[in-house]
């Protein structure tokens, strides 16, 4: 009799270093946009079904890790808690982390 091989995930914590974790993440991330959604989320899905940014993703467990790792929520699957984080912005709130730039052009929104 042969064990089923255990299935680890890589997700990404809340100092933005990658582990391995035997529970999926709840949320998908763009690292180079620096911003999170839903694993659903519709703008996600089309930029992946055009094989764009397959290697810039990542996953987290949770909303509070990928907001302490830096990243944003997505406008498209998370409208509330992205308007949340804008209003954030200029007041000292917000992810705190100085290097998030804006999403260019053609980069998506997830």
């Amino acid at each position: 009799m042969t064990a089923a091989p255990v299935r680890t995930y890589r997700l990404l914590g809340p100092d933005g270093d990658p582990y391995c974790s035997p529970v999926p993440g709840t949320l998908g991330g763009h690292r180079r946009g620096r911003l999170y959604g839903r694993l659903d989320c519709p703008s996600a899905a089309r930029f992946l079904a055009r094989g764009g940014y397959v290697r810039e993703r990542v996953f987290f467990a949770d909303e509070a890790t990928a907001v302490a790792a830096g990243y944003r929520p997505c406008a498209v699957c998370l409208p509330q808690a992205y308007r949340r984080w804008k209003a954030g912005q200029g007041t000292g709130e917000g992810t705190g982390r100085e290097e998030h730039r804006p999403i260019e052009r053609g980069e998506g929104s997830f």
